[in-house]
């Protein structure tokens, strides 16, 4: 076996406080109702709620999941998120790139023995690397919600976003179960299109071997209507239910690590390079 040399512990780097960030408290995140980065923030949803319709959803597994737009290793693409501030996110204005060590930090400074963990922290907001490829934001950021049945009270900004998409008013698409049968699975479910599924799908086309709980906090993390909220549980088999408190855990290492404390990416980078080479290495396509 390779031994990779790392240098220094990186966890001596950057350590973010979990118990309390110094400049805000934890009610505070996710504000939807005020703030500086309102108006950005619900137009960007607005837009969202417009247009992610179940054919554009079918339109947009067709057009990315062949993962044939490009080849990189995992650490570019991760740092190819300087490049993006996330329009849909209230809490922060600053480059993704950062929100993506700090959430493996704050992972690695609660669960040491999980190296698949932290490394779903580091990486899970990398399918955002789509907006470099001129993808609008309203289909790569946001809270992801099922198309193809009845848009639940607990989407952000549903009162008022989903006015103009036309599956609301579709009598096949708008009602509890619409095209789905009970307890199908969210297998079987189309997701609004956004960076969740498609760097699942990433994950898999290339053959990653990050763990079923990773994948899925990969590919819900964004899902709040189900893991914060409750709903969609009628489309839910054993195996989600079952999944659902993994993504719960992720879920306060991605939103309470947010600070303007940025961590010191240069003196990280090794040692996330080194879980890279274990679960995902190499080249890959996407």
């Amino acid at each position: 076996m390779k031994v990779v040399n790392i240098g220094p512990d990186p966890s001596l780097a950057y350590r973010p406080n979990l118990e309390k960030n110094e400049t805000k408290e934890k009610e505070d995140y996710r504000n939807f109702e005020t703030g500086s980065l309102f108006d950005r923030v619900f137009n960007t949803y607005k837009l969202m709620h417009t247009n992610q319709t179940l054919e554009f959803v079918k339109q947009k597994h067709s057009e990315w999941t062949g993962c044939n737009h490009t080849k990189m290793g995992m650490m570019d693409a991760v740092m190819s998120l300087d490049q993006v501030v996330d329009e849909s996110d209230p809490d922060v204005d600053f480059p993704n790139s950062f929100h993506a060590f700090q959430t493996a930090e704050g992972i690695r400074q609660a669960h040491p023995d999980k190296d698949w963990f932290q490394l779903v922290g580091l990486i899970h907001d990398v399918g955002k690397i789509m907006a470099l490829w001129d993808e609008p934001q309203w289909a790569v950021v946001g809270d992801t919600f099922p198309v193809g049945c009845k848009f639940q009270n607990s989407v952000v900004f549903r009162e008022n976003s989903f006015l103009d998409n036309p599956d609301d008013k579709n009598p096949s698409y708008n009602t509890e179960y619409g095209i789905y049968a009970p307890n199908c699975g969210l297998d079987n479910v189309l997701m609004s299109w956004g960076h969740d599924e498609y760097l699942y799908q990433v994950m898999k086309f290339n053959k990653c071997s990050i763990p079923e709980e990773g994948l899925y906090m990969i590919r819900f993390h964004s899902f709040y209507p189900w893991h914060s909220h409750g709903d969609y549980l009628h489309l839910c088999n054993d195996k989600d239910l079952k999944m659902m408190p993994w993504v719960n855990e992720f879920n306060k290492f991605d939103l309470y690590t947010k600070t303007t404390d940025l961590p010191d990416v240069d003196k990280l980078k090794p040692y996330y390079q080194s879980l890279i080479d274990k679960y995902c290495p190499g080249v890959l396509q996407w």
